[in-house]
């Protein structure tokens, strides 16, 4: 399988974005991996890193939902007012220990892939791969 160019890690726990970084590394999946700590430094990355050079814009998102400052349905929210360009390549999928019924409502109505339970290890990572970055035969 190809390594993706870029993830973008969307947590505040430190521990959390070494150890998914260290996972992502480890198993080949991409070229890059970033890290924000909020949902705020989410977007300006994606601002800085989709319009200028769009080659090393995130094809994945690994976003948290609890966070400081701004937290993933709010980013979700400020996302969806981007330009369709920098939306239409990118999955995004929610990571989180639990989830309020409410939240899931909400999120459901929003563009992500999917869901998954922290904390993320290689077999969730392989899923989420064959799933959504399948390898053209």
């Amino acid at each position: 399988m190809p390594a993706l160019t870029s993830v973008l890690l969307v947590d505040d726990d430190p521990t959390t974005n070494y150890l998914n970084t260290l996972l992502l590394t480890r198993m080949g999946v991409t070229e890059q991996v970033l890290v924000a700590e909020n949902g705020e430094q989410a977007l300006r990355t994606l601002v800085q890193t989709c319009t200028a050079d769009k080659t090393s814009c995130p094809r994945l998102i690994l976003l948290d939902m609890n966070m400081p400052v701004l937290n993933g349905l709010a980013f979700l929210e400020t996302y969806v007012q981007l330009p369709l360009a920098q939306q239409q390549a990118i999955v995004i999928v929610l990571l989180t220990s639990s989830l309020h019924p409410v939240d899931l409502a909400r999120a459901q109505q929003l563009p992500i892939a999917g869901f998954l339970n922290k904390p993320l290890t290689k077999e969730k990572v392989t899923a989420l791969l064959q799933q959504h970055f399948p390898v053209a035969e």
